[in-house]
């Protein structure tokens, strides 16, 4: 396989390998494309929950971003985890001095088994600062609450929801709809000019852990490789889907899926 295009990944690393870094590596290689990183945090976890967070101070992120682009120039950047209002900060100056315009953020807020991983201030500087400056934010739906403020309970609160990320700067929105209650999933794709939603049959399981990463790190890459952001929503979407449901059930709790599901190892390599 050809390498398609190049993805700097700016996130927390996560030891179960589930979510992260690590899902987004997974993920990007996967589909093709080659991986960078910008690792933001190191957490102690596994598909039981949370142990540790330790940071990584802003200038050492600083120096990953910017020494790493200056080599190798990334088409798309994928911003997940940021924990504190000086992270997001040094992460901010530092796209403005390697100015790729091609970024998703995924707002990681909270774990999957319920850990809160970002602070109220950041969460504010995230909103005034960060959000203008990205192509499209995936927030899922207790990420948009927090976001903005509301209660969503129906595919019309999350376009509400979606509406007012938009009135706050950003450009394109994906709201994620797998905590809705519902036998389909609703993804809400939404700009000033369209809105699209994205239906598929829900897989009832509890091993989703690392979804948003996924989701997110397959959009850059999709978006990497020409795609419109709508199409690469929808093609990612699909990505996910698969992966969720060829899972292998690793863990106790909130189990991974399977990244690799679109790799078909050559025989001589078996």
């Amino acid at each position: 396989m050809k390498i398609k295009s190049k993805i700097l990944i700016i996130a927390g690393s996560d030891s179960s390998g589930g979510a992260g870094i690590q899902a987004d590596i997974k993920t990007v290689t996967s589909l093709g494309s080659y991986a960078m990183t910008a690792i933001t945090a190191v957490t102690s976890q596994n598909t039981t929950g949370v142990l540790s967070i330790i940071p990584i101070p802003p200038k050492e992120i600083s120096k990953q971003i910017e020494f790493t682009s200056k080599d190798i120039k990334p088409d798309v950047i994928k911003i997940g985890m940021l924990h504190s209002p000086g992270v997001i900060n040094s992460v901010i100056k530092s796209l403005s001095k390697i100015k790729i315009r091609k970024i998703i953020l995924d707002p990681v807020m909270v774990a999957k088994g319920g850990a809160k991983l970002i602070d109220n201030k950041s969460i504010q500087i995230l909103k005034k600062k960060l959000l203008k400056k990205v192509s499209l934010i995936t927030p899922n739906i207790p990420e948009a609450e927090i976001l903005t403020q509301t209660k969503i309970n129906s595919k019309q609160d999350m376009i509400y929801a979606a509406n007012i990320l938009l009135n706050l700067g950003a450009k394109n929105v994906l709201i994620k709809g797998g905590h809705l209650s519902s036998n389909t999933m609703n993804d809400i794709f939404l700009n000033k000019k369209e809105i699209s939603i994205f239906k598929n049959k829900k897989i009832k399981t509890k091993n989703t852990h690392g979804t948003g990463c996924t989701l997110s790190s397959a959009i850059a890459t999709y978006y990497s490789c020409g795609k419109t952001l709508k199409k690469s929503c929808e093609m990612a979407i699909k990505y996910v889907n698969y992966a969720i449901g060829t899972r292998p059930g690793y863990g106790k709790g909130h189990g991974p899926i399977n990244h690799l599901n679109t790799i078909n190892v050559k025989k001589k390599f078996r």
